[in-house]
């Protein structure tokens, strides 16, 4: 067959002789098996957006008919002429929160074409649009009656699953993601070839929600590749910083990501001290810092993370950083792995907690440079709900870049998140154990087909001081964790091996 044009669009009443020819061809083996012309008039009016046919050069080759209904009447044990209410669609409610499939069909000579699963799509689609918690619908297993001397219902229906029996209707809807509720008894009278037997088949919306505000889903990124100058003034540094914050701003982002110890040309000065004792020294600041990011987030409505600074604390000396979200809100983290350098040049120590933030845009989690080489870490944080990992970095060579940069990738496509790294170029001859930077900032995403094939969303150019905006989907991470080709998170042997916090 050579098929020049398929259309799916609203079933109209003018359709009728073209749908009951179809209908009778598609249910050949059950006898008077199609839909009068009056019941297809009571559902156009009750629910015309739910009746969906397909033509296929101009034929009439498919149809899906359905009703609302509330879940707690779907979901419980009926027969078809109680859901149906005798065929009146008595039981169809305007504000139901799922949609019941009444009837799909394909005419014989049109299957094969995957048009049922193009229905199936519209009807899911309906379900995304009115925010319905998903569909529910009585499915007949035609080929039962050739297995029911030697197996029983469940076992049939297990065999299905397995796939070492074929059935054009419960094999189809197991691969469209449905899952079966129950099996029910007597649902469709005089269906011979199933015994009278159906499986309740449910297929679950993963973008219904219950609340009436919900949080975008478009998220705009800004990250700061920042350049390492001289700066002898904290107030020169205020003037840098708030210039990247205004122009981010400018470009509604909805957060800005600075770099770790982004504010090291403060210790120009303290570079006659030891270099554990400059450190400290810098770390005066860090409270000045601090509060000035709150400043600026709540002035420029934008979550800012602010890289990384050292904090004083109990005299141990801590590489800590802030969430200062636009409402005001602060929240700190710490960094927990401690590199070589910064253990024995400065005498730091890491810190013990490890968390998420809720924000205004999803669940993040935040690591500092080399907290994101350690895969324990951000798989706890996924399990936690994160959608964005940022990760303010400070490397000196394109050695260790490339580590963070790997390592980033990785945990994109591992915990099926979004990975924003960011990072500091430049040289700052006066700074002991700061000389020189190498950084390219990026965004980075999980490797399927919503995303960049090699996982990569944007760069920005190495070594060059810059802004790199970035707008990511976070709806895009719920259907991977469904629907993608491969699904890291749910694929996980936990009676094999699991990570958990202490």
């Amino acid at each position: 067959m050579i098929i020049n044009k398929v259309e799916i669009r609203n079933l109209q009443i003018e359709d009728y002789p073209k749908l009951k020819v179809a209908m009778q061809s598609a249910y050949h083996d059950m006898e008077n098996a199609y839909w009068k012309e009056k019941h297809i008039k009571i559902l156009l009016k009750k629910f015309p957006d739910g009746q969906k046919v397909v033509f296929v050069n101009d034929e009439l080759a498919g149809c899906a008919l359905s009703i609302l209904v509330n879940y707690e009447l779907a979901e419980r044990d009926h027969t078809y002429l109680e859901i149906t209410d005798q065929y009146t669609f008595g039981t169809h409610n305007p504000l139901g929160n799922v949609l019941y499939g009444i009837d799909v069909f394909i005419v014989p000579e049109f299957r094969g074409l995957r048009l049922g699963r193009r229905l199936y799509d519209e009807r899911k689609s309906i379900c995304e649009q009115m925010n319905l918690k998903g569909i529910i619908f009585g499915g007949r297993i035609p080929n039962f009656s050739k297995f029911s001397d030697t197996v029983s219902p469940k076992e049939y229906i297990e065999k299905v699953k397995l796939k070492e029996i074929y059935d054009p209707v419960l094999t189809f809807q197991l691969s469209n993601d449905f899952h079966v509720l129950r099996l029910m008894t007597g649902y469709l009278p005089n269906d011979t070839s199933s015994q009278e037997y159906a499986t309740l088949l449910e297929w679950n919306n993963i973008f219904y929600t219950t609340e009436k505000n919900t949080k975008k889903t478009d998220v705009r990124l800004g990250l700061v590749q920042w350049q390492m100058r001289p700066m002898s003034k904290l107030d020169t540094l205020f003037e840098q910083m708030e210039y990247f914050i205004d122009a981010v701003s400018d470009y509604s982002c909805d957060f800005c990501l600075f770099p770790e110890f982004f504010n090291a040309p403060l210790m120009a000065k303290y570079n006659d001290f030891p270099e554990s004792e400059a450190i400290r020294k810098l770390a005066q600041y860090t409270k000045k810092l601090k509060a000035k990011f709150k400043e600026f987030a709540i002035s420029y409505n934008i979550n800012i993370i602010t890289g990384s600074m050292p904090l004083i604390e109990n005299d141990h000396l801590y590489n800590v950083g802030y969430l200062c979200r636009r409402d005001g809100s602060i929240e700190e983290f710490r960094k927990i792995h401690i590199t070589p350098s910064e253990s024995y040049a400065w005498g730091m120590i890491g810190g013990n907690e490890l968390k998420t933030f809720d924000t205004d845009c999803g669940r993040i989690g935040i690591l500092i440079c080399y907290d994101s080489e350690f895969p324990e870490l951000s798989r706890i944080l996924a399990e936690e709900g994160m959608q964005i990992l940022f990760v303010p970095f400070l490397t000196d060579t394109q050695n260790g870049f490339h580590r963070v940069k790997r390592c980033a990738q990785a945990r994109a496509i591992e915990n099926e998140c979004y990975v924003a790294i960011a990072g500091s170029v430049g040289n700052l001859p006066k700074v002991s154990n700061m000389d020189i930077q190498f950084a390219q900032s990026a965004v980075f995403t999980p490797c399927d087909f919503a995303f960049p094939t090699n996982g990569v969303k944007a760069e920005a150019t190495p070594n060059t001081e810059m802004i790199l905006i970035c707008d990511v989907d976070l709806s895009l991470l719920t259907e991977l964790h469904n629907y993608g080709s491969v699904t890291n998170l749910k694929d996980r042997r936990l009676d094999v091996y699991q990570v958990t916090k202490r």
